[in-house]
């Protein structure tokens, strides 16, 4: 069942949590994931890995560049969900 954009807000905020450190309510839509919330490319790249398997989509490489927001990533991952 597809989720809420909230639903996915929260469970994205978790995951940055467990890879972070970061407060959850530091994750929030219009922040971007380099610039604000200081996230290399590996943390990156685990915390795509783990939306993965927590929402049960699949996220192309070449569409994690285009993640640029938290936003971004919500959009996605509720528009591909099953």
């Amino acid at each position: 069942m597809a989720q809420s954009e909230q639903e996915i807000l929260a469970g994205l905020a978790d995951i940055v949590n467990e890879e972070t450190g970061l407060d959850t309510d530091s994750v929030q839509l219009d922040k971007a994931f380099t610039e604000d919330l200081d996230i290399d490319s590996l943390s990156m790249m685990t915390i795509v890995v783990n939306a993965e398997d927590k929402f049960g989509v699949k996220i192309p490489d070449d569409e994690v560049k285009n993640l640029v927001t938290v936003g971004d990533a919500v959009k996605f991952i509720g528009a591909n969900q099953s």
